[in-house]
């Protein structure tokens, strides 16, 4: 069952090559804007719990700012480190950006 709710609007979103943290709903979001493609991930490294949104973006990866363990914005996978973050589904409605938090 989805749980639309907003992130931010589009003007509000992360500039193409950055990211940024973001609450929906009480959940703690990282938002990617990769190339103009904007994804959601769970903002919280699993390693020591790392804030993903204030990390960087490399080769469709998100990275953690702490130990540069890097997770990929599709999938959510670390395969570096056997671990992985949940992936947000997206989409627009009008100006503002929902993310799917069920």
């Amino acid at each position: 069952m989805s749980n639309w709710v907003k992130i931010c609007t589009q003007s509000d979103a992360p500039s193409a090559g950055s990211v940024g943290e973001y609450v929906a709903g009480g959940v703690d979001i990282c938002l990617a804007n990769a190339d103009g493609k904007l994804s959601a991930v769970d903002n919280w490294c699993p390693h020591r719990r790392g804030p993903l949104g204030q990390g960087w973006l490399e080769d469709g990866k998100v990275v953690c700012p702490w130990h540069a363990w890097g997770f990929n914005l599709t999938t959510g996978d670390c395969p570096e480190e056997h671990s992985k973050v949940a992936v947000f589904a997206l989409k627009l409605e009008g100006e503002d950006i929902l993310v799917d938090i069920a």
